[in-house]
């Protein structure tokens, strides 16, 4: 948890004025994975991990930056050409600082100094969370209030432009419009979001990172994205209206799969029969239907390991390790695949069993460490302080 009062104080200390504090969470997607490229639905929460941003303005134009996790100071001058690419993490703040200015926000110059506290490497977001906490802070301390979704996209842009990644929108959409004690139904192609209540009075939702990542995948993010273009191309020849797999229902899917090869047939069946899993799941979560929820998640991760292979070794050890646990209601890879983390949905009373058990059996068994995450459903980015603590 970021201290406050010390961000505070050592913004003071090194700046020399007061700031403003503003703050942007992490994510874990709960069910609906590899739907979002295929204009489908997903359905996230934020989490109570976030990253805090320390700001004031600045005469100048100039953006002078601090890490706080890192121990790197960075600047950037908003009169100069832009710079991309570097490589580093000033490319997410010199990235959502231009893309603002080009929606017509003028931005002054800013004083930042950053901390969080999201695990970087186990696919909660880290980068989204950094991008929105930056935009939140830079717009409002110029005199901008920019509209949540707005804020999202601008965080997006700036990954893709300036970082060179060609993420979905899921991640940005839920660290600024998440809602506390609720997941969030995100529709990718209509960009039009539903808070759903998230009952964790009995449950507590529990990320555990595999501690791997295997290079396959960003080579294999790019191949499945074809597999699935190709998918709807074929099938577009007995469905004209459609675009996007998103729009091809499990009856369509099943009446006309034999005309799709092997693989492709086995990549659209997962993205077809996903989308209807989180729609259902959706429906579940919000009448509190917790065991059709976690059924659901067994479900989902099965699929992602059969029909899309986007799994591994690691990743299927502790989905297994968790159903062979005590009051696990449903267990599924989370993110990406070829590693990253594991989300899990496990009661109260069995959580500390489900700890002990699963970082001894993943380590005895892969000579790895798996690190354990709970966390509850957090607030979207907001500020936090704005004259006292």
């Amino acid at each position: 948890m970021i201290n406050l009062k010390q961000i505070r104080a050592d913004f003071q200390e090194i700046y020399n004025h007061e700031p403003r504090l503003f703050q942007a969470p992490g994510r874990v997607n709960l069910i609906g994975e590899h739907t979002d490229y295929n204009g489908g639905f997903v359905l996230p929460m934020a989490i109570e991990y976030a990253t805090t941003v320390a700001a004031a303005p600045r005469e100048d134009r100039k953006i002078r930056v601090r890490s706080v996790n890192l121990n790197e100071e960075g600047e950037i001058d908003l009169d100069a050409p832009e710079q991309k690419l570097r490589g580093s993490w000033i490319d997410y703040v010199e990235g959502v600082a231009r893309i603002l200015e080009r929606q017509n926000a003028k931005l002054r110059g800013a004083d930042l100094l950053i901390a969080s506290d999201v695990p970087t490497g186990a696919g909660l977001s880290s980068s989204a969370a950094l991008e929105i906490s930056v935009g939140l802070a830079l717009s409002e301390i110029s005199g901008y209030t920019v509209e949540k979704v707005k804020l999202a996209l601008i965080g997006q842009a700036a990954e893709h432009e300036f970082v060179g990644a060609k993420v979905g929108i899921m991640d940005q959409f839920v660290s600024a419009m998440g809602k506390k004690g609720h997941a969030l139904l995100i529709d990718c192609r209509e960009l039009k979001a539903k808070q759903v209540p998230l009952d964790t009075k009995d449950v507590v939702i529990v990320i555990c990172n595999s501690n791997v990542k295997h290079e396959l995948a960003s080579s294999e993010y790019n191949t499945r994205r074809a597999e699935c273009e190709k998918g709807v191309e074929i099938l577009r020849k007995f469905l004209p209206d459609i675009t996007q797999l998103r729009d091809v229902t499990i009856e369509d899917f099943e009446r006309y799969k034999v005309h799709l090869p092997e693989i492709i047939k086995k990549r659209c069946r997962h993205v077809v029969a996903e989308n209807a899993r989180t729609l259902a799941a959706t429906e579940a979560l919000g009448k509190s239907h917790l065991k059709e929820f976690g059924r659901l998640m067994w479900l989902s991760h099965a699929s992602l390991r059969d029909d899309y292979e986007v799994s591994c070794k690691e990743l299927d050890l502790l989905v297994s390790i968790a159903a062979d646990c005590e009051g696990v209601l449903g267990a599924r890879m989370t993110g990406g695949g070829f590693g990253g983390s594991t989300v899990n949905l496990v009661r109260h009373e069995n959580l500390n069993n489900f700890r002990k058990k699963t970082s001894t059996e993943y380590e005895r068994q892969t000579n790895i460490k798996t690190d354990i995450y709970v966390s509850g459903a957090a607030e979207g980015a907001r500020e936090v302080f704005n004259g006292e603590i």
